[in-house]
């Protein structure tokens, strides 16, 4: 089973991808700098597997590079609780 099955293990799997960076020192903008390099990542390459997914999708592939990034910290405060 993928973590992208299911959105409650992608949550997770991005909350421990988040302690390990914080962990070993990385700076807040280099962490939402890499979140949204993976939003755009997830967007073009990897197809939703759940309907949170499409979404976020959507949403990710309707904004603009600032709203990207909005999203993209917004994805780590939702992680982070």
């Amino acid at each position: 089973m993928s973590v992208l099955d299911n959105f409650d293990s992608w949550k997770g799997f991005l909350s421990d991808k988040l302690q390990q960076a914080q962990q070993q020192g990385m700076s807040e903008k280099t962490i939402q700098s890499v979140a949204q390099e993976v939003g755009d990542y997830l967007s073009q390459s990897v197809e939703a597997k759940n309907e949170e997914e499409a979404v976020l999708r959507e949403l990710w592939n309707a904004a603009s590079e600032e709203e990207q990034q909005a999203l993209a910290n917004t994805m780590i405060k939702l992680v982070q609780k």
